[in-house]
C-alpha cells in the first residue's frame, strides 16, 4: 500500500443517498481507503466487481455501501414477497458474518432496511422467525442459509444484489459446492450484480467470478508485498521444547498491549494456554470447538481489554476486526502461505503498526519457504538470546489463577495474587481440626449412616 492510509478520495464526492451518508459521518468516515476509491466508482454505477486488497483495508465498508446504495435508489421487483431479500452477502465463517452485520448496523442506522444475520451453532428458530418476518439485506453462512432456503422459509427470486466475501477462504474451508448451489439458486448473472472480495484472488478464486459473476471487473490495491507494510516481521528458529520459554521471555519482553498467539490444533491451543495462565497472563482460547456464545465472550472481553491474550486455531484467523492489536504469534507456522497472510493480517489494521513474530521449529520449518515464496520476500531471522530459552519467573500477581466465568473454561482466566489465593487456607485448615477432634462423631460411619 501506499504510505497514507486514506487516500484523497471522500465520500461525500460519490452520488450516495442522504440517510446513508448520514450513517457513514456517525461512524467518522469522510475520506476513502485506496480499495474503498477503487471499488466505489464501478460497483455504484451497478457493474460487477472482483475485488483484492489486503486484510484490514476497509473491504466491508466498499461493499456495504454500495450494496445499500443500491437498494435506497433503486425499486424493488413488483411481485416481490415480504420475506424475500434483495441482497445475500455470503461470509465463510460465523465470526465474520457478526463483523459484517455489526458494520452494516452502524452504516445503514438511518436507511431502514432491514438486516437479517444467519449462522450455525445458535437461535435456530429465532433465525427461522427472522427470515419469515423479512428482511433486506441477508449476512450469512452459506450452510445454515442452505438449510432455510430448503424449507422455503423465503426466496432468492427478488435478489438484485450478491457479495462473496473472504473467497478464497470458502474454497479452504471446502464451503465452494454451497455457494455455487447458493448462486445457482439466484436470478441469472446478468440480472443482479455480483461483488467478491478477497484477500487473495488465486485463480480458483476468479474462475468462480467469471463463472456466476456479469463480466466482473478486477480491481486490485497495488502493494509490493502480499502482507502489509507495516507489519515488523521476524522468525526465530527454536526446538520444539524451547518454545514455551522463548514465548513466555518474548511477551515480557515485548510487553504488548493486546496479542494473539496462532497454533495449527486444538491440543496445542490448550497446551499454550495453560503455560499461560499459569505464568499469570489473562489469557483465553479460541477454537473451532467453543460453543459460540462463548467465543461470542471471549472476543467480546478481549476487545474491551479484559483479556490480553488470545490463543487461537485458524478460525479466528479471518474476518475479526479487532483493533490495537500490537503482537502476532506464530506459536506454530501455517500450513501455507495464504494462513501466515490472514494471521499477521490481524495486526497493523487501518494503517497501525504492527509485530508478526513466527516460531520455525522442527515440526513445522518446512512450511518457511513456502510462505516466503508466497508472500514474495525472506522473512528476516532474528538469534535466540540464550536467557530466553528458561523460562521466566511467574508474575508475581499470579501465582495461582480462577476464572472469571465458572461455566467457562475457554474464556479469559484473571489472575489472582499468592495472597488472596492463600486466604481461606487456614479457615480450611481449623475447621478440619474441627471435624478430626477426639468424640466428634460427624465423620464416622455409624454418624452417617
Amino acid at each position: 500500500m501506499a504510505d497514507q492510509v486514506l487516500t484523497d478520495t471522500f465520500f461525500e464526492q460519490f452520488d450516495l443517498h442522504p440517510h446513508l451518508a448520514a450513517g457513514l459521518a456517525d461512524c467518522g468516515f469522510t475520506r476513502c481507503t485506496p480499495i474503498q476509491a477503487l471499488t466505489l466508482p464501478v460497483a455504484l454505477a451497478g457493474r460487477d466487481v472482483a475485488g483484492q486488497a489486503q486484510t484490514g483495508t476497509g473491504k466491508t465498508c466498499a461493499f456495504l455501501v454500495a450494496v445499500m446504495n443500491r437498494l435506497l435508489t433503486k425499486p424493488a421487483i413488483p411481485d416481490r414477497s415480504g420475506a424475500d431479500p434483495r441482497a445475500v452477502i455470503l461470509a465463510p465463517t460465523r465470526e465474520l458474518a457478526i463483523q459484517i452485520d455489526k458494520d452494516a448496523q452502524a452504516i445503514g442506522r438511518h436507511t431502514g432496511l432491514r438486516f437479517a444475520l444467519i449462522y450455525g451453532g445458535v437461535d435456530y428458530d429465532k433465525q427461522r422467525q427472522q427470515l419469515r418476518d423479512g428482511s433486506d439485506v441477508i449476512i450469512a453462512t452459506p450452510g445454515r442459509l442452505i438449510d432455510y432456503f430448503k424449507q422455503h422459509v423465503f426466496s432468492f427470486r427478488a435478489v438484485e444484489a450478491t457479495v462473496i466475501d473472504e473467497a478464497d477462504r470458502m474454497f479452504d474451508l471446502g464451503f465452494i459446492k454451497d455457494v455455487r448451489y447458493l448462486l445457482r439458486k439466484m436470478p441469472p448473472r446478468e440480472e443482479r450484480q455480483g461483488m467478491l472480495f478477497s484477500a487473495t484472488l488465486s485463480y480458483r478464486v476468479l474462475e468462480l467470478a467469471y463463472e456466476h459473476m456479469n463480466q466482473p471487473e478486477k480491481l486490485s490495491v497495488e502493494t509490493e508485498h502480499v502482507t502489509a507494510d507495516r507489519v515488523r516481521q521476524q522468525v526465530f528458529f527454536p526446538a520444539k521444547e524451547e518454545k514455551i520459554p522463548l514465548l513466555l521471555n518474548l511477551l515480557e519482553h515485548c510487553k504488548p498491549q493486546r496479542s494473539i498467539v496462532f497454533v495449527n490444533t486444538r491440543a496445542a491451543a490448550e497446551r499454550v494456554t495453560e503455560r499461560l495462565k499459569r505464568h499469570g497472563f489473562k489469557v483465553g482460547a479460541l477454537s473451532g470447538d467453543v460453543p459460540q456464545a462463548k467465543r461470542q465472550k471471549l472476543l467480546e472481553r478481549f476487545k474491551k481489554g479484559e483479556v490480553d491474550i488470545l490463543v487461537a486455531t485458524d478460525v479466528a484467523a479471518r474476518g475479526l476486526h479487532i483493533p490495537d492489536v500490537t503482537h502476532v504469534f506464530n506459536y506454530d507456522l501455517p500450513q501455507d502461505g495464504e494462513d501466515y497472510v490472514h494471521r499477521i493480517g490481524r495486526t497493523a489494521r487501518l494503517g497501525a503498526e504492527g509485530d508478526a513474530i513466527s516460531f520455525a521449529c522442527d515440526l513445522y520449518a518446512m512450511n518457511l519457504p513456502d510462505i516466503e515464496r508466497y508472500i514474495g520476500m525472506k522473512i528476516p531471522v532474528q538469534a535466540i538470546e540464550p536467557a530466553w530459552l528458561h523460562s521466566p519467573p511467574a508474575r508475581a500477581v499470579a501465582h495461582a489463577v480462577h476464572p472469571v466465568d465458572t461455566d467457562d473454561s475457554d474464556t479469559a482466566m484473571q489472575p489472582v495474587s499468592a495472597a488472596h489465593a492463600g486466604a481461606g487456607k487456614p479457615a480450611a485448615a481449623k475447621r478440619r481440626r474441627r471435624r478430626r477432634r477426639p468424640g466428634s462423631h460427624a465423620s464416622s460411619p455409624t454418624a452417617n449412616a
